[in-house]
């Protein structure tokens, strides 16, 4: 092996490990990226679990306070009939 070519090696086996330690750390950074964007995620998920929860509590709280008011608004009828009864019959 001449000089000539025994510098060309070592230059391509420098130039290859400089590739290598940069690829290694793009991955590392795109790990730390993919990691967060997991977390990000979950917390997601977590929040839509909960506002699911939530609404469905809503829903059922809407449907009572619907029926209670239908009950309500029946009982001022009856109401409103007992006294239109009474003042026709005076």
């Amino acid at each position: 092996m001449t000089i000539d070519s025994a510098r060309t090696r070592d230059y391509i086996l420098g130039m290859a490990d400089n590739i290598n330690s940069t690829f290694e750390h793009e991955l590392k950074r795109l790990e730390k990226r993919v990691d967060a964007l997991v977390k990000v995620c979950d917390q997601l998920q977590d929040e839509n679990k909960s506002l699911k929860q939530r609404q469905d509590v809503l829903t059922a709280e809407r449907a009572n306070l619907l029926q209670k008011n239908e009950q309500v608004r029946a009982r001022v009828e009856a109401m409103i009939g007992r006294l239109k009864a009474m003042e026709q019959g005076s």
